[in-house]
């Protein structure tokens, strides 16, 4: 059995779907709340699942069934300022999960975040010795609690501390894809541009406020998330196989372009306007954000990238405009 933490959420969701079709038993990790979310797992036969407060419990209880861990569950809000709130989600429940795959020989991947890179000033290799992470200064509660997990993890390899058998962090960059529906304001800009466009409205994006960027060229590293699964699949199958690695397609792309590709996918021709970016978050915001892909490749994983719009193109078909637009 695999246990997924997250597992209801966006990209943890997707990641039951692939497993659980391929026939993999998977116990799901998440609380539901009151919205829709349970609709992310609602076609699939699922092992077990467990409320987070349960999880260490739990395992103590059927861990000896447990093939892997998939850690996908944190806060993942940007703009959250509970950070013992924080803290609880993303720091402490992952080094007790490492410390439980460590002593118990179960492998374990775990969500970091591009986050953790900051205004990307120290660039955004996932060089994940402790030199380099000291350079990274990530902008919000978020990425820094998700930092400061990646370099607990590194200070237990190097303090030679007992270790899973297989580990992984992954700082996954800018996710789009289906599932991501009950995420708020945090959904992808391909999600509110569809809803944008099928109501005859134009896609509203941010005015610049860097002179090396036009409107809506600010760049993001847009990643599919099938190509996420498709790394978390590999990985879990992968021997002799560590490290922090960056999740993305190695090509930053603008939100002008993103937002044309459903546009795009629509039949429709492009109706973009601009406003001004909000001065809370102006003197923070990242204009660029790219994923070297070289450290997984040397890995061995050889799997292309998905082009922005062919991903676009199968959101936009297969889900957001379909009668069911979950997984």
């Amino acid at each position: 059995m695999i246990v997924v933490t997250g597992g209801a959420g966006f990209i943890g969701s997707n990641i039951v779907a692939s497993l659980a079709d391929g026939g993999r038993p998977v116990a799901v990790c998440d609380h539901f709340g009151e919205g829709d979310k349970w609709r992310n797992v609602a076609k699939h036969d699922l092992a077990d699942i467990v409320a987070p407060e349960r999880l260490l419990a739990w395992l103590q209880q059927n861990g000896g069934g447990v093939s892997a861990i998939v850690h996908m569950g944190a806060n993942s809000s940007t703009t959250e300022r509970d950070v013992d709130l924080i803290v609880r989600s993303n720091f402490q429940l992952s080094v007790d999960l490492w410390t439980f795959c460590a002593h118990s020989g179960i492998p374990l991947i775990y969500a970091s975040s591009a986050a953790t890179y900051g205004d990307g000033s120290a660039g955004f290799e996932d060089d994940w010795s402790d030199r380099y992470l000291a350079q990274l200064r990530p902008l919000n509660p978020y990425g820094w609690s998700k930092h400061q997990f990646d370099r607990w993890v590194v200070r237990q390899r190097a303090d030679g501390a007992v270790v899973p058998p297989r580990w992984a962090g992954l700082k996954f960059f800018n996710v789009y894809g289906p599932n991501e529906y009950h995420k708020g304001d945090m959904m992808s800009v391909a999600v509110k541009a569809h809803r944008s466009i099928t109501a005859g409205q134009p896609v509203t994006l941010f005015k610049s406020h860097h002179p090396d960027f036009p409107d809506g060229g600010q760049l993001r590293d847009f990643v599919y998330v099938d190509d996420c699964v498709a790394i978390v699949r590999w990985l879990l199958d992968a021997p002799d196989t560590e490290g922090i690695f960056n999740v993305g397609t190695g090509k930053a792309r603008s939100f002008a372009d993103l937002a044309a590709a459903v546009f795009a996918a629509l039949g429709r021709e492009p109706d973009i306007s601009y406003v001004d970016m909000p001065d809370a978050i102006r003197d923070r915001y990242q204009y660029f954000t790219q994923a070297p892909m070289n450290r997984i490749r040397h890995a061995g994983y050889n799997q292309p990238a998905t082009e922005l719009e062919d991903g676009v193109a199968q959101y936009v078909k297969g889900f957001l405009s379909a009668a069911d637009r979950y997984r």
